[in-house]
């Protein structure tokens, strides 16, 4: 367990791909970044136990812990042990009767809990050397930066295309608006009813 690393949640964020959620852990000593793929459901779980959201009927996470309470089992961490196959593997970590247990999990389920538990969510280091993302150190100074322009006429062709189209739209030009005979009224047009 010493050598585990301490994560918390970032961001719960959405795909607008796909309809998965990715769960954004952030190493809690440095800018290091571990994005998990869950299910909408596990992300709804994870998202209403972060803005202690109060249901009126426990969810699925909320029943576990409870179900954890009412044996005496304390819960103690959850982990995500494992990257295999693009598959993340999870372990919940709890005390019954002064033994250690290790419950298999998936980490969204693992999360969840943790949340709701108040309980440190731990990540192995293979883990976080495999999967995890350190942003690069100028991409502040590259988004500052406005695009270079790209040279005159080589994008006129592309661009042609929404000229025509609107030339086609039948707008009133700027020019049109101080016409006076656009201000007189249409003499067939319906009157309004007194």
């Amino acid at each position: 367990m010493s050598d585990m690393i301490e994560v918390t949640i970032d961001s719960v964020r959405v795909s607008l791909m796909s309809p998965q959620r990715v769960i954004v852990l952030r190493q809690l000593d440095t800018d290091r970044y571990l994005p998990i793929w869950v299910g909408p459901y596990e992300a709804e779980a994870i998202t209403v136990a972060l803005q202690e959201i109060e249901m009126i009927r426990p969810l699925t996470h909320d029943l576990l812990k409870n179900v954890f309470g009412t044996f005496n089992a304390k819960l103690v961490r959850v982990e995500i042990i494992a990257l295999r196959e693009d598959i993340f593997y999870g372990n919940i970590v709890a005390e019954a009767d002064g033994q250690t247990l290790n419950i298999d999990s998936r980490p969204s389920d693992a999360i969840a809990l943790a949340v709701r538990a108040h309980v440190p969510i731990m990540v192995d280091p293979s883990v976080m050397e495999t999967a995890g993302i350190v942003p690069e150190n100028d991409i502040h100074d590259e988004s500052l930066t406005p695009p270079t322009p790209a040279p005159a006429g080589k994008n006129d062709e592309r661009l042609s295309i929404f000229e025509d189209f609107l030339e086609q739209l039948d707008i009133d030009k700027p020019d049109d608006k101080n016409d006076p005979e656009k201000d007189e009224p249409d003499e067939n047009a319906p009157k309004p009813k007194t």
